[in-house]
């Protein structure tokens, strides 16, 4: 476990499961248990698993001029995005290249929860408060368990009240088992799923009451690299893992669009006031790639970096597979050129010492219309 600084109150958990605690973001992070990982994946899709997400960094922004801060670090405007409620966003250099995403959860007038992964939230967060009214302070205490599946809120409805009507991206703030906790409804599984924010002393309660109470249902403790299987039929992106930092560009440095990735919709409508807005919308047009889905013929797990081929030649590479026992397909996701963002187009990909045929295909795979993590009552 090289490089880890931050402390995980949850890490005998996740030993006596079978863990060696891999650093991710600076945090001791349960990637494996001593079990396949793609039962995880149908407990998810069919039940309901318990995450240890905590090594997402959170940074609480408050002050008269928090408002600000946020809206020019971010490219969200803050203008309709009321307390209780949540909004995914990105983060941009100057360059207008995508440099982290979060998810912002506005608590008040002036108070703000911003949660980030391994990109330079923070730091933008920080160059966008100086010299402004303003106080930004990463929380480590703060852990965050991730509740995800179709079961979660029938568990959750028996200690929470109202919790059935609590819409996708709302947050409330409540007790779980005496302790207090922000209880959102987000994650990033493409389920209907909550994400339980508590003190780093109050998450080895949690943590045990929910896996002893939970077990009758199906409910398991979920290694964290299952969220790479969860992910790709879901379209839901992993920094760095599907950018230009993991796959670079043969004559430039790293740095992707929103238009290469598909994030342009976490652009407000006509809002100009973000960190690289400008360069943002000069860049719309000029994708040099986009990301996109295949689908293959194939019940191998495509590898991740396997390239991607069409009339020989060399166009793409994949960034993460999922072979689904619970949709009975095998799929991915991949950096193609422009001309191969389409639904059909058939495709080589050399994988594992084979080559596999596959075909283009828009992204989500999977609850195409989202009504599974939107779902009411």
């Amino acid at each position: 476990m090289a490089n880890s600084w931050r402390i995980s109150t949850l890490a005998d958990r996740h030993r006596a499961l079978g863990s060696n605690l891999e650093d991710w973001n600076g945090m001791p992070t349960a990637w494996t248990y001593d079990k396949p990982m793609i039962d995880d994946y149908v407990a998810v899709r069919t039940k309901a698993g318990l995450m240890d997400v905590s090594g997402l960094k959170k940074v609480h922004v408050t002050g008269p001029a928090a408002t600000q801060v946020i809206e020019r670090a971010t490219t969200r405007n803050m203008a309709k995005l009321m307390p209780g409620r949540a909004v995914y966003a990105c983060m941009l250099s100057d360059a207008g290249k995508f440099v982290d995403d979060c998810v912002i959860y506005r608590q008040g007038p002036n108070t703000y929860l911003v949660v980030h992964g391994t990109g330079a939230g923070l730091e933008q967060l920080n160059a966008a408060g100086l010299g402004k009214d303003v106080s930004i302070n990463f929380d480590d205490n703060m852990h965050d368990l991730s509740l995800q599946g179709p079961l979660a809120v029938d568990y959750l409805a028996n200690h929470i009240p109202g919790i059935r009507d609590l819409a996708y991206f709302g947050h409330i703030q409540t007790a779980l088992f005496g302790k207090p906790v922000m209880i959102s409804r987000t994650g990033y599984t493409g389920e209907r799923g909550y994400e339980i924010f508590c003190r780093g002393e109050d998450a080895p309660v949690i943590w045990d009451r929910i896996v002893e109470e939970g077990a009758p249902m199906g409910i398991v403790p979920v290694q964290f690299g299952t969220l790479d299987l969860l992910r790709v039929e879901s379209y839901l992106l992993f920094y760095p893992g599907d950018n230009s930092e993991s796959f670079p560009f043969d004559n430039e440095g790293p740095g992707d669009t929103l238009w290469e990735l598909g994030l342009d919709f976490t652009v407000s409508p006509n809002f100009t006031g973000f960190r690289g807005a400008e360069e943002h919308a000069r860049l719309k047009g000029k994708e040099r790639f986009k990301i996109w889905g295949l689908k293959f013929d194939s019940d191998d797990m495509p590898e991740i970096g396997s390239r991607v081929y069409a009339d020989g030649k060399d166009i793409g590479v994949v960034t993460q597979g999922l072979v689904s026992p619970v949709n009975k397909y095998t799929v991915a996701i991949a950096r193609l050129p422009v001309a191969f963002a389409n639904d059909g187009t058939k495709v080589t990909v050399k994988s594992g010492g084979k080559d596999v045929v596959a075909v283009t295909h828009s992204m989500p795979f999977y609850d195409v219309e989202k009504k599974r993590r939107t779902a009411k009552g």
